[in-house]
């Protein structure tokens, strides 16, 4: 079995880079892949969740059609997710005009001028005579918009410079005596705005080398995402000694700093460092609730210490063609590299384009990506055709580690395959995940854990002491996009525990969620979710995980969130919210838990 399990590993990571080795091959030079528009993609902070998960972001992803205005200092990577180049979000609510002019040669480029109006003759004699004339990139003159003394002196001098250089170049007479004269005039009249629009230019040109003498790079962008967190828990037990939790109010923080930086403009290499002190509510038997459930999305690495600045992400992606993305990372996480390309769940889903969004960690993700871990790996993502987008991916959490039961290919692993199916209209979207991983006994693994999502009840992340784990993942998962102020997700997970040379545990969870869009305000955004946390709904008799030989959960805990995100101009979101968990650890004995908090988000 185990070098089964070798060469099944081997195989998956050796395919993966076979096919990185073919696309480098046999791409053309120059990729036709379009760069997304500045004004905000990353798509990839990534800081949307705490420093131990921010290696999980990625970017990403162009999930912003489907929420609201992006801020224009939210984390922006180069290179255009495949989600974007298969133009599969959903529709912007809102376009911003194309202002910008280009040179036309034909008045007949300029949609909006006809031969019947009155100043046809006029505007063909300046375009195709004298080539003066400047249109919009939607081909449109717009003849009707008023027009300022500033950019009437502009454009005398544009055409002052055409005529100049006609007089010089031509050997005929090209120019009129009564057309000199009648500019000669203009150019007096209009001599104080043109020294003005020259010492306006001149100042810029001045500022303009300043700041290209003062930047900190040309090609390296430097994001910061800083939040606050007041929370409280309100009512709760620990499941473990069965006493009430402290019910103390704690203000807290994290901050991460990312940089973004491309080679050629069709890649993009992502650098992330961050810390903090947010404590995480609780861990597998662990911590201020003994049990994962109910875990919020901030919380601090929990293999650092607290207030410590790490490394949490580093990942390389590139574009061989426009429809295929490739990320390699020696620190990140396969799962989120496909999961977040193009995130089914976009409201709850954080991302550094929608923000931070779900109170907890739960919400964002089903059971299917929570088994990963940060680590080396390598990600692909394909589109076939308009509708449909493929990912593979491989990953090592331990990676990095030489030592036994460590390493690329000998530790803890994780593959990875998805199907996203996306409606001709863009307002749904369905998704299929398989994936297989593997655990060798008492490793750890970037966030503290062995083996397990990392959220729901304790069986479902414990293992048999010196036994290795070996994991069978499914993921079924949609989003509809019910109208511009409407949204709906729901997904389901399962999952088979595999206990080597011990037995079987079952696994499964699932929820609901409804979003809605600049409820109350524009740019706002408010969300409600129920569902079942991860639990163990089966165990084979000769196990035991802690509760008695083949024990599993026996009850059902459910799941409740509600959030209110509240953006406060471009740099600023406020989200409270609360999470309720009905029977704590899958036991109704254990008395709800509720918890209340406040997520402050600074970005700059």
């Amino acid at each position: 079995m185990s070098n089964f399990r070798w060469n099944y590993r081997s195989i998956v990571f050796l395919v993966l880079l076979l096919d990185i080795l073919a696309i480098l091959v046999f791409s053309s030079a120059k990729s036709q892949a379009e760069l997304p528009k500045s004004d905000v993609s990353p798509t990839e902070v990534e800081q949307n969740k705490a420093p131990e998960a921010v290696v999980n972001q990625t970017v990403d992803t162009s999930i912003a059609p489907v929420t609201r205005k992006k801020a224009p200092n939210e984390l922006q990577d180069r290179v255009t997710p495949v989600s974007q180049l298969l133009q599969v979000a959903p529709p912007a609510n809102k376009k911003a005009p194309n202002n910008t002019a280009g040179q036309v040669t034909s008045v007949s480029q300029l949609s909006d001028i006809k031969p019947t109006d009155w100043a046809f003759q006029a505007l063909q004699s300046l375009v195709e005579r004298y080539g003066v004339i400047a249109g919009y990139t939607d081909s449109t003159f717009k003849g009707d918009r008023s027009l300022t003394r500033y950019e009437f002196a502009a454009g005398l001098n544009a055409a002052l410079d055409r005529l100049n250089e006609l007089i010089a170049t031509s050997t005929t007479d090209l120019v009129k005596r009564e057309d000199l004269d009648t500019i000669k005039k203009l150019q007096e009249e209009f001599s104080p705005e043109l020294a003005q629009l020259r010492g306006r230019l001149d100042g810029l040109e001045v500022r303009n080398a300043k700041l290209e003498s003062t930047q900190f790079t040309t090609t390296t962008k430097l994001i910061g995402r800083s939040q606050i967190v007041l929370g409280d828990l309100i009512a709760g037990n620990n499941v473990v000694t069965k006493r009430p939790a402290p019910h103390n109010p704690t203000l807290q923080g994290v901050t991460s700093l990312r940089l973004n930086t491309s080679f050629n403009g069709k890649d993009s290499l992502g650098i992330t460092i961050g810390g903090g002190n947010l404590e995480s509510l609780g861990q597998t038997r662990a911590g201020l609730l003994g049990t994962y459930e109910g875990r919020t999305s901030d919380n601090s690495s929990i293999t650092f210490p607290r207030n410590t600045i790490i490394l949490s992400g580093v990942r390389y992606r590139f574009l061989p063609f426009p429809n295929t993305q490739v990320n390699i990372y020696p620190l990140s996480d396969g799962a989120s590299e496909i999961g977040l390309s193009g995130p089914v769940n976009p409201y709850f889903e954080s991302s550094s384009v929608t923000g931070a969004n779900g109170i907890s960690r739960f919400s964002r993700r089903s059971l299917v990506y929570n088994y990963g871990d940060s680590g080396p790996g390598i990600a692909i993502l394909q589109g076939l055709g308009k509708q449909v987008q493929f990912g593979i991916a491989y990953s090592a959490p331990n990676g990095g580690n030489p030592t036994a039961n460590n390493g690329l290919f000998t530790g803890r692993y994780l593959a990875l395959a998805q199907l996203i199916y996306y409606s001709g209209n863009r307002n749904f979207r369905v998704a299929a995940t398989y994936v297989n991983t593997y655990s060798p006994p008492r490793t750890l693994g970037f966030s503290g854990t062995n083996f397990g999502p990392a959220v729901g009840s304790n069986l479902v992340n414990s293992t048999v002491d010196g036994v290795a784990t070996l994991g069978n993942l499914y993921g079924l998962q949609a989003f509809y996009q019910v109208s511009s102020k409407l949204a709906i997700n729901a997904w389901v997970s399962y999952g088979v525990h595999r206990y080597l040379g011990r037995g079987d545990g079952e696994a499964m969870d699932w929820a609901v969620g409804l979003a809605f869009p600049d409820l109350f305000s524009e740019g706002a955004l408010g969300g409600v979710l129920v569902g079942m946390e991860p639990k163990l709904i089966s165990l084979s008799n000769n196990v035991n995980l802690g509760k008695g030989f083949g024990q599993a959960d026996k009850d059902t805990s459910l799941h409740v969130e509600a959030f209110y995100q509240y953006k406060i101009g471009d740099h600023i979101e406020v989200t409270p919210g609360l999470i309720w968990i009905t029977a704590p650890d899958s036991d109704a004995s254990n008395p709800d838990s509720l918890f209340a908090w406040i997520r402050t988000v600074f970005r700059f």
